[in-house]
């Protein structure tokens, strides 16, 4: 028994030193907290819910607008909270070959521009001829006013992102606007 015993090293490894792979914890990133960003991402996330919840709740099937409707407001809604999730955890410094304020940049003008065809859509289609006291036209109505509030978030959010692209502001940069 002890001719095995000294066979044997009593020295032990993790199997993640044996890999040569680390272990890195997800971190809230503060300085996006705090950012001008959070904010008018929170507030596209509020509205787009609001959009397409309210939409849903209606026959929109009946309607091939508000087909388009709720694609844009479903699918940006989705992408948003792709891109809140990235930056809150700070997962877009992980992807450090991405130009994220021109990527960021170029969505927030590409949703502005989807959410003015939304808003369009859905305010031709809300039918004057239904009876205004009924749900479905009420729901169709605010819904639309929610398509131009959203469809103005995303357009501040492109004006401040394209200040952040070309560096206008301060001198001390922090990446977010």
């Amino acid at each position: 028994m002890a001719e095995f015993q000294s066979k044997v090293s009593r020295w032990t490894s993790s199997p993640a030193q044996g890999a040569g792979a680390s272990v890195s914890t997800l971190r809230m990133d503060l300085g996006f907290v705090r950012s001008r960003l959070r904010v008018f991402m929170l507030l596209q996330l509020v509205l787009g819910l609001l959009v397409w919840a309210l939409i849903a709740d209606t026959p929109y099937h009946l309607y091939p607008a508000y087909g388009w409707v709720m694609f844009v407001a479903v699918f940006l809604w989705l992408v948003t909270i792709v891109l809140f999730n990235l930056y809150l955890f700070q997962l877009h410094m992980k992807l450090y070959k991405v130009p994220w304020p021109l990527v960021l940049m170029i969505f927030n003008i590409i949703a502005a521009m989807l959410y003015v065809t939304a808003f369009i859509a859905c305010s031709a289609a809300v039918d004057l001829t239904y009876l205004k006291v009924t749900q479905p036209y009420n729901q169709r109505a605010v819904a639309s006013f929610f398509a131009c509030l959203v469809m103005v978030a995303y357009g501040v959010s492109a004006f401040f992102s394209y200040q952040d692209w070309r560096g206008v502001g301060s001198s001390a940069y922090n990446g977010y606007y």
